[in-house]
């Protein structure tokens, strides 16, 4: 299958997003990698974004989707067959919940979309539980929309943020293209913790 596979800026997750986008060519997934405009231009402390971008070049052999007009073919076209958005941060998360088309990430996603094939969002985001609540709330009921199962983030330290089991998106894409929604979708914490 023909798969994008679009991160989005939350940094401190790419040393778990990259081995999954390895792990889809491994098992013979034709990858494409679509990288939003602050990923390409920003460095921080997890990393140089010209690092992030050759290794995923590397890796899947074909050039990087780095722009909205680059991106806007896949509509057309139809030549994904799914769309896997990890990271997938708040700020793109109300975008997709507002119908915001303004970076490539949410131009694949509506061309995805589009075409009625599964976008998989593998959410990262501090306010998963406060600001972007309403948003993960609205796009849960998009038809096509699936979730790489999440819990919450470091829940006595960021009590609001969600992450996704980045280990999961294979199984939750392999539950998406046959229609279903990968159970549980909330994974517990290790532990019970209270203050």
């Amino acid at each position: 299958m023909t798969v994008g596979f679009a991160l989005t800026g939350s940094y401190c997750t790419f040393d778990k997003v990259i081995p999954q986008v390895l792990d889809f060519v491994k098992k013979g997934h034709d990858v494409h990698v679509i990288v939003s405009e602050n990923v390409q231009h920003t460095d921080t402390r997890f990393g140089k974004s010209i690092d992030f971008m050759e290794r995923l070049k590397k890796i899947t052999g074909n050039p990087l989707i780095t722009s909205i007009r680059e991106a806007e073919p896949i509509g057309p076209k139809n030549f994904l067959d799914c769309l896997i958005i990890a990271p997938c941060t708040g700020n793109t998360l109300s975008k997709l919940a507002n119908g915001i088309t303004d970076t490539c990430v949410t131009m694949a996603a509506k061309a995805t979309l589009r075409n009625k094939n599964p976008l998989i969002l593998a959410i990262s985001t501090n306010d998963g539980l406060s600001g972007s609540a309403r948003s993960l709330g609205t796009v849960l009921n998009y038809k096509n929309v699936y979730f790489v199962p999440f819990r919450q983030d470091e829940y006595m330290k960021k009590e609001t943020s969600l992450v996704a089991e980045m280990t999961k998106i294979y199984d939750t894409f392999a539950a998406a293209i046959n229609g279903q929604q990968l159970q549980p979708l909330l994974l517990e914490g290790k532990t019970a913790q209270t203050k």
